[in-house]
């Protein structure tokens, strides 16, 4: 599995947690979401974001400087295979999980859905994507029905693969996942992984991304930099 070379890339990409503790129908998906939060829930303080509007930016921009986010091949939730040219166009916001996730996966989609209904009603809402860690369960049609949840967003996509497409899609993002057996649990076994989420833009080009501690209104900051008008 990709590992990245320092400990400033450590950083970057967030701490490796499997226990961090449209507008249309909002309300409806953000006590759904938050509801899968809190039966994830372990006393997760709420996350401080970065400290001043200054500090925001910057970092925001910064982060876009990194040369992560290259080519892939991986097979989406119709069962088609596909590459990053094919999300070219339409910027994305994407994370590494996968559906059985317990805990952090909940909370990243929570996260996600609150940044979108902070932007700007005039700005046009970024693609939601999740890269599935474990091919085993996350077939095309367990992705299908994961990412058609009415309370997620609009036209997420859901990608899996082999593990060898898997891990090198991983290593291009340097995000980090660990397979855990649980030979006395009903899941068998478990994923430790990064919790980054990354924003993608036209071109699938890295602009940026957030760590677990940021909050949705700064995400939305960030992205309100970048994203073309609805």
């Amino acid at each position: 599995m990709p590992v990245p070379n320092s400990l400033l890339l450590s950083y970057l990409i967030g701490k490796i947690t499997t226990s961090p503790c449209r507008r249309k129908s909002f309300m409806l998906k953000r006590a759904f979401i938050s509801s899968l939060a809190l039966l994830a829930a372990c006393g997760q303080q709420e996350p401080t974001g970065i400290a001043s509007s200054s500090g925001v930016q910057e970092t925001c921009y910064s982060r876009g400087e990194l040369d992560w986010g290259g080519p892939f091949t991986l097979v989406d939730q119709d069962g088609n295979t596909v590459t990053q040219d094919d999300y070219k166009g339409r910027y994305t916001l994407m994370f590494f999980g996968f559906t059985s996730c317990p805990d952090a996966c909940p909370i990243i989609m929570e996260r996600m859905i609150y940044a979108f209904d902070s932007l700007p009603e005039n700005l046009q809402e970024p693609r939601a994507m999740m890269i599935s860690f474990d091919p085993e369960r996350d077939t095309p049609e367990q992705l299908k029905q994961y990412v058609s949840n009415e309370f997620f967003p609009d036209d997420m996509v859901g990608l899996t693969g082999s593990d060898e497409q898997i891990s090198a899609a991983a290593e291009e993002f340097q995000a980090i996942y660990h397979r855990m057996e649980m030979r006395d649990s009903a899941m068998e076994y478990s994923f430790d992984h990064t919790t980054a989420i990354y924003l993608m833009d036209e071109n699938w080009e890295l602009k940026s991304f957030f760590l677990p501690t940021e909050t949705p209104q700064s995400m939305a900051q960030c992205m309100a930099n970048f994203l073309p008008e609805a």
